[in-house]
């Protein structure tokens, strides 16, 4: 597959998610030329390296594993907020630089 053949598009301007671990997490989405004239569409979920240089990982989702994905997102910060220990964070404005190679 060629560069032209898929294109990423996120949110303008957002910058990605970064955790209190210090893992950079974009979400973006992903099309993909197919064979017939209907383009795949996925979700991608990138998780980056830790700052220690533990490597990242990623996953390429369908429509329907992303919204599941995002509701047992929902379901297990609603538990852990009702057990009182969740300590809601504020994302930081400007996320840390990339781990260099």
């Amino acid at each position: 597959m060629t560069e032209s053949e898929h294109i990423r598009l996120g949110p303008a301007g957002e910058a990605p998610l970064v955790t209190s671990c210090g893992r950079r997490i974009d979400v973006k989405f992903l099309r993909l030329a197919a064979a017939t004239d209907r383009p795949i569409s996925r979700v991608a979920l990138a998780v980056g390296p830790v700052r220690s240089g533990e490597p990242g990982t990623w996953a390429s989702l369908t429509m329907g594993e992303a919204l599941d994905l995002a509701r047992r997102l929902m379901a297990q910060a609603r538990v852990a907020e009702t057990a009182g220990s969740a300590r809601v964070d504020a994302p930081a404005s400007t996320p840390p630089p990339a781990p260099s190679d």
